[in-house]
Protein backbone atom coordinates (compact mmCIF):
# COMPACT_ATOMS: atom_id res chain seq x y z
CA UNK A 1 0.00 0.00 0.00
CA UNK A 2 2.83 2.32 1.12
CA UNK A 3 4.01 2.85 -2.44
CA UNK A 4 6.72 5.80 -2.00
CA UNK A 5 6.62 7.24 1.29
CA UNK A 6 10.35 7.73 0.71
CA UNK A 7 9.92 10.25 -1.94
CA UNK A 8 7.94 12.38 0.42
CA UNK A 9 10.01 15.75 1.67
CA UNK A 10 10.68 16.16 5.64
CA UNK A 11 7.64 18.56 5.48
CA UNK A 12 5.58 16.15 4.01
CA UNK A 13 5.96 13.48 6.28
CA UNK A 14 5.55 15.95 9.20
CA UNK A 15 2.11 16.80 7.46
CA UNK A 16 0.89 13.22 7.19
CA UNK A 17 2.09 12.34 10.69
CA UNK A 18 -0.14 15.55 11.94
CA UNK A 19 -2.65 14.41 10.01
CA UNK A 20 -2.57 10.98 11.60
CA UNK A 21 -2.43 12.37 14.79
CA UNK A 22 -5.27 15.01 14.70
CA UNK A 23 -7.53 11.28 13.88
CA UNK A 24 -6.21 8.95 16.01
CA UNK A 25 -6.68 11.58 18.70
CA UNK A 26 -10.87 10.74 18.21
CA UNK A 27 -12.90 7.88 19.55
CA UNK A 28 -15.11 7.91 16.33
CA UNK A 29 -15.70 9.84 13.39
CA UNK A 30 -18.18 9.76 10.46
CA UNK A 31 -16.39 11.28 6.94
CA UNK A 32 -18.70 12.78 4.60
CA UNK A 33 -17.30 10.41 2.01
CA UNK A 34 -18.20 11.50 -1.75
CA UNK A 35 -15.04 9.51 -3.30
CA UNK A 36 -13.06 12.31 -4.24
CA UNK A 37 -9.28 12.59 -3.45
CA UNK A 38 -9.73 14.70 -0.32
CA UNK A 39 -12.35 12.64 1.01
CA UNK A 40 -10.54 9.66 0.23
CA UNK A 41 -7.70 10.74 1.92
CA UNK A 42 -9.82 11.78 5.29
CA UNK A 43 -11.71 8.31 5.17
CA UNK A 44 -8.18 6.26 4.76
CA UNK A 45 -6.65 8.34 7.22
CA UNK A 46 -9.77 7.57 10.02
CA UNK A 47 -9.59 4.15 8.71
CA UNK A 48 -5.97 3.64 9.26
CA UNK A 49 -6.24 4.99 12.67
CA UNK A 50 -9.33 3.57 13.91
CA UNK A 51 -10.48 0.81 12.10
CA UNK A 52 -14.34 0.05 12.60
CA UNK A 53 -14.61 3.40 14.62
CA UNK A 54 -14.71 5.17 11.13
CA UNK A 55 -17.18 5.17 8.98
CA UNK A 56 -17.34 6.64 5.35
CA UNK A 57 -20.94 8.03 4.09
CA UNK A 58 -22.03 9.18 0.98
CA UNK A 59 -24.74 11.36 0.28
CA UNK A 60 -26.73 9.66 -2.49
CA UNK A 61 -29.33 11.94 -5.28
CA UNK A 62 -29.97 12.21 -8.52
CA UNK A 63 -26.58 14.87 -8.17
CA UNK A 64 -24.40 12.43 -8.29
CA UNK A 65 -23.13 10.58 -10.96
CA UNK A 66 -23.68 7.30 -10.94
CA UNK A 67 -19.89 6.33 -12.10
CA UNK A 68 -18.91 8.34 -9.30
CA UNK A 69 -20.97 6.75 -6.81
CA UNK A 70 -19.56 3.42 -7.97
CA UNK A 71 -16.08 4.75 -7.70
CA UNK A 72 -16.84 5.30 -3.93
CA UNK A 73 -18.08 2.00 -3.21
CA UNK A 74 -14.97 0.34 -5.23
CA UNK A 75 -12.72 2.96 -3.41
CA UNK A 76 -14.34 2.20 0.40
CA UNK A 77 -14.09 -1.57 -0.79
CA UNK A 78 -9.79 -1.51 -1.63
CA UNK A 79 -9.84 0.60 1.96
CA UNK A 80 -11.51 -2.14 3.44
CA UNK A 81 -13.34 0.30 5.50
CA UNK A 82 -16.83 0.65 6.60
CA UNK A 83 -19.32 2.95 3.90
CA UNK A 84 -22.90 3.59 4.28
CA UNK A 85 -25.07 5.45 2.09
CA UNK A 86 -27.74 7.95 2.43
CA UNK A 87 -30.65 9.06 0.20
CA UNK A 88 -30.70 12.79 0.77
CA UNK A 89 -33.64 15.13 -0.71
CA UNK A 90 -31.97 18.08 -1.80
CA UNK A 91 -34.87 17.93 -5.22
CA UNK A 92 -37.25 18.58 -2.95
CA UNK A 93 -35.81 21.78 -1.32
CA UNK A 94 -36.70 24.75 -3.19
CA UNK A 95 -33.65 26.57 -1.79
CA UNK A 96 -31.57 24.26 -3.69
CA UNK A 97 -34.14 23.53 -7.23
CA UNK A 98 -34.43 27.16 -7.94
CA UNK A 99 -30.29 27.02 -8.55
CA UNK A 100 -29.16 30.25 -6.02
CA UNK A 101 -26.11 31.28 -6.17
CA UNK A 102 -25.42 29.48 -2.74
CA UNK A 103 -27.21 26.50 -4.05
CA UNK A 104 -24.56 24.07 -2.51
CA UNK A 105 -25.34 25.39 0.91
CA UNK A 106 -28.66 23.53 0.54
CA UNK A 107 -27.41 20.88 -0.51
CA UNK A 108 -24.78 20.57 2.12
CA UNK A 109 -27.28 21.75 4.78
CA UNK A 110 -29.40 18.53 3.44
CA UNK A 111 -26.15 15.88 3.63
CA UNK A 112 -25.67 17.02 7.22
CA UNK A 113 -29.24 16.45 8.09
CA UNK A 114 -28.69 13.58 7.50
CA UNK A 115 -25.39 12.70 8.64
CA UNK A 116 -26.50 14.07 12.36
CA UNK A 117 -28.33 11.69 13.95
CA UNK A 118 -26.11 8.84 12.22
CA UNK A 119 -22.73 9.86 13.98
CA UNK A 120 -25.11 10.51 17.46
CA UNK A 121 -26.04 6.99 17.59
CA UNK A 122 -22.53 6.38 17.06
CA UNK A 123 -21.78 7.91 20.41
CA UNK A 124 -21.82 10.77 19.04
CA UNK A 125 -19.17 9.98 16.78
CA UNK A 126 -17.51 13.26 15.04
CA UNK A 127 -17.96 14.12 11.45
CA UNK A 128 -15.44 14.90 9.09
CA UNK A 129 -15.35 16.20 5.52
CA UNK A 130 -12.28 16.82 2.61
CA UNK A 131 -12.33 20.22 2.54
CA UNK A 132 -8.74 21.20 1.99
CA UNK A 133 -7.18 24.46 2.60
CA UNK A 134 -7.24 25.47 -1.35
CA UNK A 135 -10.80 25.37 -0.83
CA UNK A 136 -11.43 28.00 1.58
CA UNK A 137 -10.80 30.37 -1.24
CA UNK A 138 -13.16 29.31 -3.56
CA UNK A 139 -16.90 30.01 -4.16
CA UNK A 140 -18.10 27.63 -1.63
CA UNK A 141 -21.27 28.06 -0.19
CA UNK A 142 -21.08 24.98 1.14
CA UNK A 143 -18.27 24.84 3.62
CA UNK A 144 -20.72 27.53 5.82
CA UNK A 145 -23.56 24.84 6.27
CA UNK A 146 -20.90 22.00 7.24
CA UNK A 147 -19.34 25.03 10.17
CA UNK A 148 -22.74 25.31 10.89
CA UNK A 149 -23.74 21.43 11.60
CA UNK A 150 -20.36 21.21 13.63
CA UNK A 151 -18.34 19.60 11.02
CA UNK A 152 -14.91 19.57 11.30
CA UNK A 153 -12.49 19.77 8.02
CA UNK A 154 -8.84 17.95 9.41
CA UNK A 155 -6.98 19.24 5.70
CA UNK A 156 -8.14 22.93 6.16
CA UNK A 157 -7.34 22.94 10.05
CA UNK A 158 -3.74 21.43 8.99
CA UNK A 159 -3.53 23.88 5.96
CA UNK A 160 -3.36 20.98 3.53
CA UNK A 161 -3.44 21.56 0.16
CA UNK A 162 -5.12 20.14 -2.40
CA UNK A 163 -1.52 19.11 -3.91
CA UNK A 164 -0.59 17.66 -0.65
CA UNK A 165 -3.62 15.55 -1.01
CA UNK A 166 -2.46 14.51 -4.38
CA UNK A 167 1.35 13.77 -3.07
CA UNK A 168 0.14 11.89 0.04
CA UNK A 169 -1.94 10.03 -1.61
CA UNK A 170 -0.24 8.95 -4.45
CA UNK A 171 2.91 8.19 -1.81
CA UNK A 172 0.16 6.16 0.18
CA UNK A 173 -0.45 3.95 -3.05
CA UNK A 174 -4.03 4.95 -3.62
CA UNK A 175 -4.98 4.55 -7.11
CA UNK A 176 -7.07 7.39 -7.69
CA UNK A 177 -4.30 10.32 -6.55
CA UNK A 178 -4.82 11.76 -9.80
CA UNK A 179 -8.47 11.29 -9.92
CA UNK A 180 -9.65 14.62 -11.24
CA UNK A 181 -12.33 17.06 -9.50
CA UNK A 182 -15.63 15.68 -10.35
CA UNK A 183 -18.12 18.90 -8.87
CA UNK A 184 -21.58 17.52 -9.00
CA UNK A 185 -24.00 17.70 -11.36
CA UNK A 186 -26.50 20.70 -10.43
CA UNK A 187 -23.01 22.73 -11.29
CA UNK A 188 -23.75 22.18 -14.88
CA UNK A 189 -26.67 24.60 -14.86
CA UNK A 190 -26.37 28.74 -15.04
CA UNK A 191 -27.32 29.97 -11.50
CA UNK A 192 -31.14 30.74 -11.80
CA UNK A 193 -32.04 27.95 -13.92
CA UNK A 194 -34.15 25.22 -12.33
CA UNK A 195 -32.82 22.25 -11.61
CA UNK A 196 -34.80 18.84 -11.72
CA UNK A 197 -34.64 15.07 -11.72
CA UNK A 198 -35.10 15.28 -15.64
CA UNK A 199 -32.34 17.93 -16.37
CA UNK A 200 -29.60 16.13 -13.82
CA UNK A 201 -30.77 12.92 -16.07
CA UNK A 202 -29.60 13.92 -19.45
CA UNK A 203 -26.23 15.97 -18.03
CA UNK A 204 -25.53 12.43 -16.33
CA UNK A 205 -26.85 10.73 -19.40
CA UNK A 206 -24.87 12.84 -21.80
CA UNK A 207 -21.22 13.13 -19.49
CA UNK A 208 -21.09 9.02 -19.65
CA UNK A 209 -21.63 8.54 -22.73
CA UNK A 210 -18.42 11.00 -23.54
CA UNK A 211 -16.81 8.97 -20.95
CA UNK A 212 -17.16 5.76 -23.00
CA UNK A 213 -15.41 7.51 -25.24
CA UNK A 214 -12.50 8.13 -23.55
CA UNK A 215 -12.71 11.45 -22.53
CA UNK A 216 -12.19 10.98 -18.20
CA UNK A 217 -12.31 14.94 -17.86
CA UNK A 218 -15.88 16.06 -18.95
CA UNK A 219 -18.24 18.98 -18.17
CA UNK A 220 -22.11 19.02 -20.76
CA UNK A 221 -23.32 22.59 -19.40
CA UNK A 222 -27.03 22.62 -20.05
CA UNK A 223 -27.97 25.97 -20.71
CA UNK A 224 -32.09 25.09 -21.24
CA UNK A 225 -32.11 22.31 -24.01
CA UNK A 226 -28.87 23.39 -25.93
CA UNK A 227 -26.04 21.50 -24.51
CA UNK A 228 -22.05 23.22 -24.66
CA UNK A 229 -19.76 20.42 -24.13
CA UNK A 230 -16.17 21.37 -22.04
CA UNK A 231 -12.91 18.93 -22.89
CA UNK A 232 -9.46 19.53 -21.97
CA UNK A 233 -8.30 21.87 -24.40
CA UNK A 234 -5.91 19.47 -25.87
CA UNK A 235 -8.61 16.93 -26.53
CA UNK A 236 -11.00 19.09 -28.63
CA UNK A 237 -9.20 18.22 -31.75
CA UNK A 238 -10.09 14.18 -30.70
CA UNK A 239 -13.26 15.41 -30.00
CA UNK A 240 -14.12 16.75 -33.09
CA UNK A 241 -13.37 14.22 -35.55
CA UNK A 242 -15.54 14.52 -38.54
CA UNK A 243 -17.28 10.82 -37.38
CA UNK A 244 -17.27 11.64 -33.38
CA UNK A 245 -18.97 14.66 -33.77
CA UNK A 246 -21.60 13.12 -35.44
CA UNK A 247 -21.67 10.53 -33.00
CA UNK A 248 -21.65 13.21 -30.35
CA UNK A 249 -24.85 15.09 -31.98
CA UNK A 250 -26.54 12.31 -32.59
CA UNK A 251 -26.49 10.88 -28.94
CA UNK A 252 -26.82 14.09 -26.98
CA UNK A 253 -30.07 14.60 -29.21
CA UNK A 254 -31.50 11.22 -28.17
CA UNK A 255 -31.02 12.56 -24.55
CA UNK A 256 -33.19 14.83 -25.09
CA UNK A 257 -31.05 18.37 -25.85
CA UNK A 258 -32.11 20.58 -28.94
CA UNK A 259 -28.78 21.78 -29.89
CA UNK A 260 -25.18 20.73 -29.13
CA UNK A 261 -21.65 23.01 -29.31
CA UNK A 262 -18.62 22.20 -28.00
CA UNK A 263 -16.86 25.25 -26.19
CA UNK A 264 -13.33 26.02 -27.92
CA UNK A 265 -12.54 27.44 -24.81
CA UNK A 266 -11.79 24.03 -23.40
CA UNK A 267 -12.51 22.81 -20.18
CA UNK A 268 -12.55 25.19 -17.08
CA UNK A 269 -13.80 24.98 -13.71
CA UNK A 270 -16.37 26.92 -12.24
CA UNK A 271 -16.56 28.60 -15.41
CA UNK A 272 -20.30 29.61 -14.81
CA UNK A 273 -19.26 31.02 -12.11
CA UNK A 274 -17.86 33.59 -14.09
CA UNK A 275 -20.19 37.01 -14.02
Amino acid sequence: MFRQLESLSELEHDVLKRLRDSLASQQQVCVAYSGGVDSSLVAAIAHEQLGEQALAITGVSPSLAPHLLLEARQQAAWLGMRHQEVLTLELEDPDYTSNPQDRCYACKRELHRHLAPIAAEANGALVLDGVNQDDLGDHRPGIAAAKEAGVRSPLAELGITKATVRRLSWALGFPWWDKPAQPCLASRFPYGDSISRERLQRVGQAEAWLIQQGFDQVRVRSHGLAARVEVPEERITDLLQPWLRRELVKSLLGFGFTSVSVDVEGLVSGKLNRV
